[in-house]
């Protein structure tokens, strides 16, 4: 096994740089606040703990949000650099073998002067280069990029709302062809949901809906079955209404989302690849491209081989509070869902959590991973 001190070394030296500290946050943190900025799909995922009084806890799935709220109740609004190598916990996916509890060592870069893209990708070659302490050979850096996709939605002139939904699957790890095929004007499929009930609720307040729907079954002598009330029926119904009413996309709009989403390639050629298709419709995403460029400057002089990253545009990571460019180094002998290290920008999540708002940016090693030879 790789001397762990080779992979804390590149944030040493990067604290001593920005004047960083090493810190642990709470090990517990509110359920609520995990699942709405972390995102649902990360419920089956935590250890909740039952019993007791008040707010529900989870032991902390990683140490972004954590960080956080520490940031904000100990160091806002002053710009701070915050080193990390403790604990994590995830409950294993069924029939898996993976830890429930394992080490992270990271740093989270709140409220800085330094350009954000030239901060991503020195960012990423820190973990890069802490990555590669542990011995793998065998590395690769792979990027996807949430302002991307939203600066390519816009330049083809997506409806505000459909865009909206659409940034929102991939920054939350859901799929964006599933929203996508909602949102469909061509798809029969995707415009059911406002018919017939739903339509006559969905301009009442939902409490008021509840109450309309309940007295139709006293009307109709209707017992429901199920396990379902009339709260839950309502709000799935008002759902349908209202994805009914979100403005659609035309078939040639979807038709260049499908042909994005399907980009993965070298960094340079898949943004040709995203500005060929913006240009075709009359838009362009110049401005984050430029800051691309800088980004991959910025990778270059950290010492990521450059024939080692691609820019996977259709890629996504199941925590919802990144709203940049984010990444994964994964290993060859490991699987796709198992990165050696993971990072990216999310520089709404301070705001999201009450605080001034602040540029962020951050990423973590899995020790346990990063040694040559180790397992999952």
């Amino acid at each position: 096994m790789t001397d762990l001190s080779s992979i804390r070394a590149p944030f040493e030296r990067f604290g001593a740089e920005r004047g960083g500290a090493w810190c642990e946050p709470p090990v517990l943190q509110p359920l609520s606040l995990l699942l709405d900025l972390a995102g649902e799909g990360l419920r089956s995922r935590l250890h909740v703990l039952t019993g007791g009084v008040g707010e529900e806890q989870a032991l902390r799935p990683d140490f972004t949000i954590a960080l956080a709220r520490l940031h904000i109740a100990e160091v806002a609004p002053r710009p701070a650099v915050h080193l990390y190598d403790g604990m994590a916990f995830r409950v294993p996916a069924e029939g898996s073998t993976r830890r429930s509890e394992f080490r992270q060592v990271g740093v989270e870069v709140f409220g800085n002067g330094h350009d954000p893209a030239e901060e991503d990708g020195r960012i990423a070659g820190l973990a890069w280069e802490a990555s590669s302490a542990g011995g793998r050979s065998d590395l690769s850096l792979v990027f996807g990029d949430v302002a991307l996709f939203a600066a390519f939605l816009q330049a083809i002139g997506a409806p505000d709302a459909a865009r909206a939904r659409l940034v929102k699957a991939l920054a939350s790890g859901r799929s964006v062809i599933a929203e996508l095929k909602r949102l469909r004007a061509d798809d029969p499929a995707a415009n059911g949901g406002g018919t017939g009930l739903a339509r006559l609720l969905v301009d009442l307040p939902e409490a008021e809906a509840v109450s309309a729907l309940e007295e139709l079954w006293r009307l109709a002598g209707i017992q429901p079955v199920g396990g379902r009330g009339a709260g839950e029926i309502v709000h799935r119904l008002l759902e349908r209404a209202q994805d009914a009413r979100t403005p659609r996309l035309g078939p040639e709009e979807a038709t260049l989302v499908e042909r994005y989403l399907t980009i993965a390639a070298p960094p340079q050629a898949a943004l040709d690849q995203v500005q060929a298709l913006a240009q075709g419709a009359a838009g362009g995403v110049d401005p984050v491209i430029e800051g691309w460029r800088k980004r991959l400057m910025a990778m270059g002089a950290a010492g990521v081989p450059a024939d080692r990253i691609t820019l996977q545009t259709g890629f996504a990571r199941a925590f919802g509070y990144y709203d940049g460019a984010f990444f994964e180094v994964r290993s060859a002998a490991l699987p796709s869902d198992a990165p050696v290290a993971a990072g990216g920008r999310s520089d709404g999540l301070i705001a999201r959590l009450g605080g001034e708002a602040a540029l962020s940016v951050g990423c973590m090693v899995r020790p346990d991973r990063a040694s040559a030879g180790a397992g999952a």
